[in-house]
């Protein structure tokens, strides 16, 4: 199991404790400090949709340019996430198959 988190991220850190709570031994990958590899995030987006995994409440995205802003679609959102990656949203888990995105009640439904 992979949880691709933000440390300074309240609901990353619940979801964490939550996981390992319920016996499982997530690994622990910091989006800002350690990234998500391109090819990685390409999978997660297949599975989850590159909508759910961009962050357009973020602040981050409040201060991209408009250009970057408008006409965005998979390829354009996948370089922005690569380019910045507070952009997407998290915890996003992964084990196998299975793909989640947020720790909202379905999410944690699925894991715990």
């Amino acid at each position: 199991m992979k949880v691709y988190h933000l440390k300074s991220c309240d609901t990353c850190r619940k979801a964490i404790k939550a996981l390992q709570a319920a016996g499982h031994e997530p690994d622990l990958i910091d989006v800002r400090a350690d990234g998500v590899p391109p090819a990685e995030l390409k999978i997660i987006a297949g599975a989850a949709g590159w909508e759910a995994l961009l962050n357009t409440r973020s602040t981050t995205w409040r201060g991209l340019a408009e250009t970057d802003k408008t006409d965005v679609d998979a390829a354009k959102a996948l370089k922005l996430m690569e380019a910045h990656p507070t952009l997407i949203k998290r915890p996003i888990i992964v084990d196998g198959e299975q793909v989640t995105v947020g720790w909202k009640a379905e999410q944690q439904g699925a894991w715990l």
